[in-house]
């Protein structure tokens, strides 16, 4: 039998053992890490030393409210429109340059950023160098049984791209959404405006199908796709009209039963247009037929507000919310970076009004925001980064995606947090257990406030401008 005084000793060094195999457990209830973005760029997604210590709230401060115990939707991830002219850029880099940037955009190790989710255009985006689908054909000839039906036009530069990124991280979600249907599937058989003729909607279907099993004989999985980009837009190059009727029939009759026969378990997610016009996704929800094969409705944010989310939610609280675009730009004067305004505007907006994603518009440009098509394509679509050749610029929307990418990992949960006008936040709980806040000073002046949880305080302040996602 040990003494009196070694059985003391003995749970000494349990314990000891114990705090030295969960240093992260034991610390993670006194210390938050602050990951800070400030107009002026001194600090870009910079982790701040020392870390916050909880402690007593401070008088006649702000307070934010960190409720773990009420959870709302989980995350699918944060990310990037991959256009074919983002694919094309990061092709045409040195192999050498390359695989670091891939590396830093899509790894979750060191100061890698975690990009988790990906959109793809189906045929060309108004952000490629020229306009294609994968079944092109002369004028006036047609194919309705897509004999030449061919993802060739992709294997430049998107298909290896996604190849790489997937060796990366091989979970990444990719949605895919097309600009237009082939052109002589069209009203007006041209790649500009027009509408899916009805004669057509069948082997629509299957050419979408065809994408996505062609992409999967790749070893590229499509977990979701949207029917048309921004239906109810007829000014891009590539575009199409499909208004709400017709992508309702299109669903419920042909792409539904198609992708049912094909086993296929792709999600389909309705409109991908503006907050503005919630009608359209709303009207084909309402139809049993068309919503069964339904996931949810995917929003831009160019027009309307963001709340529009929860009022289809509230309807259809059965079915998902994605964003799905929005456009991020540095000030072209070389002025202040404001990361609030998109971080509080978007982020923060759209995942407190119940989607699973953000995905920004886009990736990578050009130095002169190309390669994009003519009449039509988007001359003034900064990427995420610049690509100059081997040279790469880390913009706006890079850091926007960033400061939630890099912590609120796929399979996250949003959790409760109260409303302040001027400072804008969202919190989650991730799978590893820990708590992700993101916050945003949209205020003009520095900010001061509490950060409440569990009976406990961490004090923080903003500069204007600036955001912060804290951790612990």
């Amino acid at each position: 039998m040990p003494g009196d005084d070694v059985i003391p000793k003995i749970r000494l060094c349990l314990l000891l053992t114990i705090l030295t195999l969960f240093p992260l457990a034991a610390s993670a209830q006194n210390h938050a890490s602050v990951w800070l973005s400030t107009p002026d760029r001194t600090a870009l997604l910079q982790e701040q030393k020392p870390s916050l210590s909880f402690g007593h709230p401070t008088a006649g401060e702000p307070q934010i409210l960190v409720n773990d115990q009420q959870s709302y939707q989980s995350i699918d991830g944060f990310g990037f429109a991959l256009t074919g002219g983002s694919a094309q850029l990061m092709m045409r880099m040195s192999p050498a340059r390359r695989k670091p940037l891939l590396q830093e955009l899509f790894s979750t190790m060191g100061s890698s950023i975690g990009v988790s989710y990906l959109r793809v255009s189906i045929g060309a985006s108004d952000m490629n160098d020229h306009v294609f689908s994968y079944d092109d054909l002369p004028s006036g000839q047609t194919d309705e049984g897509l004999a030449r039906f061919s993802l060739d036009p992709d294997r430049a530069d998107v298909i290896p791209v996604l190849k790489h990124i997937l060796a990366i991280n091989p979970r990444i979600k990719i949605l895919a959404s097309p600009w237009s249907a082939p052109a002589w599937m069209k009203t007006n058989g041209q790649v500009k405006g027009g509408s899916l003729r009805p004669e057509y909607y069948a082997s629509y279907a299957a050419y979408l199908v065809k994408y996505i099993a062609g992409m999967k004989a790749e070893g590229i999985g499509i977990d979701a796709i949207t029917i048309q980009n921004e239906p109810l837009n007829e000014k891009n190059t590539p575009s199409m009209q499909m208004l709400a009727p017709e992508e309702g029939t299109f669903i419920r009759d042909h792409l539904g039963p198609a992708l049912q026969r094909a086993g296929i378990k792709t999600k389909v997610i309705l409109y991908d247009h503006n907050c503005d016009v919630p009608e359209y996704p709303l009207s084909i929800l309402r139809d049993a037929n068309a919503r069964k094969y339904v996931d949810g409705s995917g929003f831009h944010l160019y027009g309307g507000k963001i709340e529009v989310l929860s009022q289809v939610r509230q309807e259809f609280p059965d079915k998902n919310l994605y964003f799905t675009e929005q456009m991020v730009v540095d000030r072209q004067d070389g002025g202040a970076m404001n990361l609030a305004n998109p971080v509080g505007r978007i982020v923060v907006g759209a995942t407190r009004n119940w989607s699973r994603n953000v995905l920004l518009w886009n990736l990578a440009a050009d130095p002169a925001f190309g390669p994009h098509t003519g009449d039509g394509g988007c001359p003034v679509c900064e990427g995420a980064i610049t690509i100059d050749g081997d040279a790469i610029t880390r913009n706006i929307a890079y850091y926007t995606v960033a400061h939630a990418s890099k912590f609120v990992r796929p399979g996250s949960v949003r959790i409760e947090t109260n409303e302040l006008k001027t400072l804008p936040n969202v919190a989650f709980r991730t799978p590893a257990g820990r708590i992700v806040l993101i916050v945003a000073n949209t205020s003009d002046t520095e900010q001061s406030f509490d950060i409440l949880y569990k009976g406990k305080a961490l004090v923080a302040s903003l500069k204007p401008g600036a955001a912060g996602t804290y951790v612990w």
